[in-house]
């Protein structure tokens, strides 16, 4: 009867637990064979726990030899003899313990083969739950929050406790005990006390996954998400395109009057969603990632993957966005750096560039005469700095400036008219 109830009770923790049946037995034996051992130090035992009867069996294992030495591990050739008829001096043989041993085991040794028991089901559970959650990594799931620990979140998700760290939770998130959260499995840490979910919010696959779950032209593979970024609870930005030429990719993601994709807004507590449409262009796939602002040309680098957008006057702080989240988006999804410029801003560099460009034209030998002999003196100072740097004066260490001999203004000029400046 006892045995009966042994297997239930087995089976019945076996299909909660979902651990394999074989591994709790080996367990039960493991642990029924250190509490033997425990009661008969020294001797070598092993327990079989029959998984049709549940009669549990204790065997002793002892070399035949001649003249016995070592109770414990051996027995003489005459009593093997009479335990099992024909055996060999030399040969391991197992000795069946009465069942009364079982019975007087003791309670520390009933204790210790509990825990031992216990602690075996709680490695094959652990194992068990890092394999189930190791596959769905990168998943969404679904669980109720239990606790909060230093602005960390735990999350009952059925079979273990998920963490969902600080930093990883969305600004807009306000979840009290008892709610009900979905999130993304970012890690799966295997720990000496266990396997540890880590969950994320904030994870741009976070909107994958959701935009999966309400598109399912996503789920089908008929429109693809090439790229998508985040500030958690403010704004994102999705690329999608399609596999069909007859499907509309932003349109089967945005869905009639935008309901599937105000799903996904009131899931993420309000954050901004841009749809944009992907393109092998860089410059058409630049100007969609700047959307809603609207893009006239482009210049583009691409060994620096640098792309110069003009963009209207009134068109300029849209094209930027909020603190410049919308173009630092746009980086993030295209991978490109953008520098944005107004139509007036590039008007005004090329007028800059054509006066540089005029002044370095310029004949290096055209000098401007003199009006007045009184206006003069300066100039003609230049000039003689000039005539003593072309004959090896070194510039002034302090300043930068050519150092000059002291000269009066009637021999400078004097120089001067030598020179044909005057």
């Amino acid at each position: 009867m006892k045995n009966r109830e042994l297997l239930r009770s087995l089976e019945l923790m076996c299909r909660e637990k979902r651990i394999d049946k074989q591994k709790v037995i080996r367990a039960i034996e493991e642990g029924i064979a250190s509490a033997a051992r425990r009661k008969h130090p020294g001797e070598n035992i092993e327990v079989y726990l029959n998984p049709e009867s549940g009669e549990i069996e204790i065997y002793a294992l002892k070399t035949v030899i001649e003249i016995v030495a070592d109770t414990a591990t051996e027995v003489s050739y005459e009593d093997a003899k009479k335990l099992l008829g024909d055996v060999d001096v030399g040969e391991e043989i197992e000795i069946k313990k009465d069942i009364g041993d079982i019975e007087d085991l003791g309670r520390i040794a009933a204790q210790t083969t509990k825990q031992v028991i216990l602690q075996r089901v709680r490695d094959a559970e652990r194992h068990n739950v890092y394999e189930h959650f190791k596959d769905r990594q990168g998943e969404l799931v679904n669980g109720i929050i239990t606790r909060f620990e230093k602005g960390n979140l735990y999350v009952d998700l059925g079979r273990t406790e998920a963490l969902l760290p600080r930093g990883e939770q969305a600004p807009r998130d306000n979840y009290k005990k008892g709610d009900r959260i979905r999130a993304y499995v970012l890690e799966v840490r295997r720990n000496s006390n266990g396997p540890q979910v880590v969950l994320s919010r904030t994870h741009p696959g976070l909107l994958r996954e959701l935009f999966a779950l309400e598109v399912p032209e996503i789920f089908d593979g008929v429109v693809e998400i090439v790229g998508a970024v985040r500030e958690p609870g403010v704004r994102a930005k999705v690329a999608v395109r399609s596999n069909d030429r007859n499907v509309d990719p932003v349109g089967a993601c945005v869905g009639t009057k935008g309901s599937r994709v105000q799903s996904i807004v009131r899931e993420l507590r309000g954050e901004n969603i841009d749809i944009i449409q992907y393109s092998d262009d860089i410059v058409d796939y630049v100007s969609n990632a700047l959307s809603p602002a609207q893009v006239r040309d482009a210049i583009l680098n691409h060994d620096e993957k640098q792309i110069v957008v003009i963009v209207p006057e009134d068109q300029l702080s849209l094209a930027i966005g909020n603190r410049g989240i919308n173009v630092r988006l746009a980086v993030k999804l295209t991978g490109w750096k953008i520098d944005i410029s107004s139509e007036a801003e590039l008007q005004e560099a090329r007028q800059r560039e054509e006066q540089r460009e005029s002044a370095v034209e310029q004949p290096a030998g055209e000098t401007t005469s003199v009006a007045s002999t009184e206006s003069s003196t300066s100039d003609l100072a230049s000039t003689a700095a000039l005539a003593d740097l072309s004959e090896g004066s070194e510039p002034d260490a302090d300043n930068g400036f050519v150092s000059l001999p002291e000269r009066s203004e009637t021999e400078l000029v004097d120089g001067a008219e030598e020179t044909g400046v005057v």
